[in-house]
């Protein structure tokens, strides 16, 4: 299970990052907010909480459901790819960082195009507008599924446990860089958009048009999107004009916690 130490690094990480793209957010904003940023914000804490909890009871099970436990169990016993080669600490680092991120493009994709997936993963998608703490807004079943499916890439990939937590890390640092609601030059944004994906690049992921949707799924790395046929450069409507969130829900609904919670089992329009 993860030490202190760990958590705190982490929590560290985590708190930095999201200082610094809310502050980006107050000197160069992309765009301007068309609800109430107070109520977006507590809803969407809510939710960081609560899988922060899940988390943390699926660790604390007799058969600790964690990635970063799983990657030790997984050394301890011999599973997974990179713990039956032996290369160089550095080349597996890299290697399993990249084999790890292309797994989450795919987990992003499978999350659009199932429908039981599409069902909690469509809150995350329903935040009525994009800033640093839509990367966080997820429904708790969905964090649950999320990590299952991490601890199963883990035990087939077998990397250290140093490295896992060193993904988790840069994952949850790249989720709140590319949601959050700030200008890059454009100048910049076509630079790091090479290497990685940009607000600019991953906005267009949340517009209400099911096309531009269905592209951008990356996370971290760009190159996914280009390799594998999703890549959308810019939004029709350009990214003033744009609309967030889905087509069927452009409504203050999205920003209340307890129909966010119940929404993966409405039917229809609600």
């Amino acid at each position: 299970m993860e030490n202190v130490d760990e958590v705190t690094l982490r929590l560290i990480v985590f708190v930095g990052i999201l200082a610094i793209m809310a502050m980006l957010e107050m000197i160069i904003p992309k765009r301007p907010l068309g609800y109430s940023k107070l109520k977006r914000w507590t809803t969407n804490a809510f939710f960081i909480v609560a899988g922060a909890v899940v988390i943390r009871i699926m660790a604390a099970l007799p058969v600790a459901l964690a990635a970063v436990f799983a990657a030790k169990y997984a050394a301890a016993n011999g599973w997974g790819l990179f713990n039956m080669v032996d290369l160089p600490f550095w080349v597996e680092l890299v290697l399993s960082l990249i084999l790890l991120d292309m797994a989450i493009y795919f987990q992003h994709w499978a999350s659009h195009k199932i429908p039981m997936l599409w069902m909690f993963h469509k809150v995350h998608h329903s935040d009525v507008d994009i800033d640093v703490t839509t990367a966080i807004r997820f429904h708790p079943i969905e964090i649950g599924l999320s990590m299952l499916y991490k601890i199963i890439l883990i035990f087939i990939i077998g990397p250290a446990a140093a490295t896992v937590m060193l993904f988790e890390m840069i994952l949850n640092g790249c989720a709140m860089f590319n949601h959050a609601n700030i200008a890059l030059p454009k100048w910049l944004d076509s630079i790091v958009r090479i290497f990685l994906v940009t607000p600019d690049m991953h906005r267009i992921h949340h517009s209400k048009i099911k096309q531009e949707t269905d592209s951008n799924y990356g996370f971290s790395i760009s190159l996914w999107d280009r390799v594998f046929g999703t890549y959308i450069a810019q939004p029709k409507m350009g990214h003033d004009l744009m609309n967030i969130g889905l087509m069927e829900h452009q409504n203050p609904k999205p920003t209340e916690i307890f129909w966010l919670l119940k929404f993966p089992f409405m039917k229809g329009k609600k």
